[in-house]
């Protein structure tokens, strides 16, 4: 089905009995795609003349169970051996955000995902990142192992001099402590880029 008419469906169930043509457009032409709309922020999203309180929920239903979804993918399973349903739900939670976001997903010692955190927010070129943070955390949930996420709204995954650098810094700090950083991905808008295989880990 086109994204258009999936955006209309959609809209029809939060204001139902009107013509929702025009706001289906509205909306792909001020966001770009529809995962663009759903993962909107509600701010922006209310900012858009026709959507309501209604529309709003229901966007942001669909993108909290679209996440659900591509989480249950990978919680409490080997990480390692489901990569690419890790990659498609690192795609869904983060390629749309418009500021960058920093996760860390706690493996186990079998590589078992036992937890995915969001460490912190920045804005749309940077985001802050402190690696005591990041051990003493692993530490708090007997961790044995990490994975490094976080996105680049500009779209380009390619990974920055200041990227490169905190990446070794929490692998340092991690190795002391005998766990082990398994990659660090940067999602973009329609790719990820991964350390590992670019061989800075």
């Amino acid at each position: 089905m086109p994204e258009y008419e999936l955006l209309e469906l959609i809209l029809f169930r939060a204001i139902p009995r009107h013509d929702v043509k025009p706001l289906a457009r509205l909306l792909l032409e001020t966001f770009g795609d529809i995962n663009r709309v759903v993962t909107a922020p509600a701010a922006r999203l209310a900012a858009i003349p026709g959507v309501g309180e209604a529309v709003i929920q229901e966007l942001k239903l669909i993108e909290a169970v679209a996440q659900r979804m591509a989480r249950s993918r990978i919680m409490h399973r080997p990480v390692l051996s489901s990569w690419d349903a890790l990659l498609d739900y690192c795609h869904t939670a983060m390629a749309h955000r418009e500021t960058e976001q920093f996760r860390i997903l706690f493996l186990d010692r079998k590589n078992v995902l036992i937890a995915d955190e969001e460490q912190s927010q920045g804005t749309v070129d940077h985001v802050p990142v402190y690696p005591r943070e990041v051990v003493k955390r692993a530490l708090e949930l007997n961790a044995s192992a990490l994975i490094l996420v976080h996105n680049h709204p500009s779209g380009d995954p390619t990974p920055s001099e200041a990227d490169i650098a905190m990446t070794t810094q929490i692998q340092d700090a991690a190795a002391v402590l005998g766990i082990t950083l398994h990659d660090h991905l940067i999602v973009g808008k329609s790719r990820e880029v991964s350390f590992r295989a670019l061989r800075y880990l």
